[in-house]
Parts: C-alpha cells; sequence; structure tokens
C-alpha cells in the first residue's frame, strides 16, 4: 500500500511563501550578511595575505636566512591565489596586491643581490600607497571603494548612498594617513637599528599597528552598515513564560 506524504507544517512554509511572493512581484529578496560572517571574511583575509606571510618570513628568518625567507612568504601567497582559484573561489584583492608587492620586492632584491633594498621597497611601497590612497579622494571613487567589494557585496545602489560614500572617503583618509605615517616610522628603524632588531621589531609592529586601524575600520563601518540597514539584525527570541 502507497505510503502518504508526511504532513508539512504551514508554519515552516510562510517564509518560502514570502520570497516566493517577492519573486513572483519582479523584486528579488534582499540577503544581507550578518556582523559574525563579514568579520569572518575580513578575518580570513587579512590572515592569508598579510598575517600568514610575516610570520612564515620571520621564522625562516631566524632559523635559516634572509633569502629563505623571501621565497617562503612570496611561496605561500601565490599557493594561496593558486589554491583559490583550483577550489573556484575567488582570491581577495589584498591577496593579489600582497603577491604583487611581494614578487617586486623578491626580483628586485635578487637582481641587485641587494638584501637592504628588500627591506627598503616595503617602505617605498607604503609611500607610494599612501599617496595612492590620498590622492584617490579627489576622484569620484576613492581606493576603499574599490576594495570594499572582496569584504561586503555591493550594487551600484549601496555604493551611490552618501552615508557609504563618506564612509569610503573617510576611510580611505585613515589608512592614507597611517600608510604615511607607517612609512616614515620603518625608515627611521631602518637605518638607526641592526637588521635582526629591525625584523623583529616590524614583524610585532606592523601587524599591531594594522590590527588597530582594522578595528577602528570595522567600528566604523557596523555604525554606518547599522544605520544603513546593511547588517541583518538578529532578533532573539522571548521566552513564552516571559
Amino acid at each position: 500500500m502507497p505510503q502518504l506524504p508526511a504532513p508539512v507544517d504551514e508554519a515552516l512554509l510562510a517564509p518560502l511563501d514570502d520570497r516566493a511572493d517577492d519573486c513572483a512581484d519582479g523584486v528579488p529578496p534582499v540577503v544581507r550578511p550578518r556582523l559574525g560572517a563579514v568579520l569572518r571574511r575580513v578575518s580570513v583575509s587579512l590572515l592569508v595575505a598579510c598575517v600568514v606571510p610575516a610570520a612564515l618570513f620571520y621564522t625562516c628568518f631566524r632559523l635559516t636566512d634572509v633569502w629563505v625567507a623571501m621565497a617562503a612568504a612570496l611561496g605561500w601567497s601565490y599557493g594561496a591565489i593558486a589554491w583559490r582559484v583550483v577550489t573556484r573561489r575567488r582570491p581577495s584583492g589584498l591577496l593579489y596586491l600582497t603577491a604583487a608587492v611581494m614578487t617586486v620586492r623578491t626580483l628586485v632584491s635578487v637582481a641587485l643581490d641587494s638584501t637592504y633594498l628588500y627591506f627598503l621597497q616595503p617602505i617605498v611601497t607604503d609611500a607610494a600607497i599612501a599617496t595612492l590612497f590620498l590622492a584617490s579622494l579627489a576622484t569620484a571613487r576613492p581606493v576603499v571603494a574599490r576594495l570594499a567589494g572582496d569584504f561586503y557585496p555591493l550594487d551600484d545602489e549601496l555604493a551611490l548612498r552618501p552615508g557609504v560614500r563618506r564612509l569610503f572617503r573617510r576611510l580611505t583618509l585613515l589608512w592614507g594617513a597611517i600608510g604615511a605615517a607607517k612609512a616614515a616610522g620603518t625608515l627611521w628603524l631602518l637605518e638607526s637599528q641592526p637588521l635582526d632588531t629591525f625584523v623583529l621589531v616590524k614583524t610585532v609592529t606592523a601587524p599591531t599597528l594594522n590590527g588597530l586601524t582594522v578595528a577602528a575600520t570595522i567600528a566604523a563601518v557596523v555604525v554606518v552598515a547599522r544605520r544603513e540597514g546593511l547588517l541583518e539584525r538578529v532578533v532573539q527570541p522571548v521566552p513564552s513564560g516571559a
């Protein structure tokens, strides 16, 4: 005797019915990521693109020499890009940028057989990137607006909101100023300290400064995102006895 289908709870189908009604009206449902998902995405991007290469470089530098450290950090960046491509996941713009900068640093240092240039180039790069960030404030799309899509799904409607545009400009100014200050401080450190001290201090201070800047960035983003309704609010169920 054929089995009858099990009854379906209509309450479970209500959200699907609402979404179907939205699609029937020609308006696709808007899905906003939760804050936790955005933070995980940012954390993973920074970990893969910045933290792991720096840790690899310092470890190999202490155990072997600077040339092995260069190869290890660069190899990690290319391996991370290749892994994401093979697994059909788009590498972040930050990962591409880090790999490109490290490639130029390594090639110049090897070509000129100078480890000093390897450490000098990031200073020049920080200064150049800071200049790029600050100069982009004169354009319609500052640098942060171009990179924001790596961390949050943006469309033209969101990107053109006045509050979001102000946020992008302020964050571009923040990162440009931090980059300029970091370039100046690192240059002083390179010229005044032994190489071992320089590598140790830079390995500690650079991630710390970047982490503080990221924390300030996230705090500003959360404030604006809540105001603009871009983060899903989690409503806690009220106990029946309350």
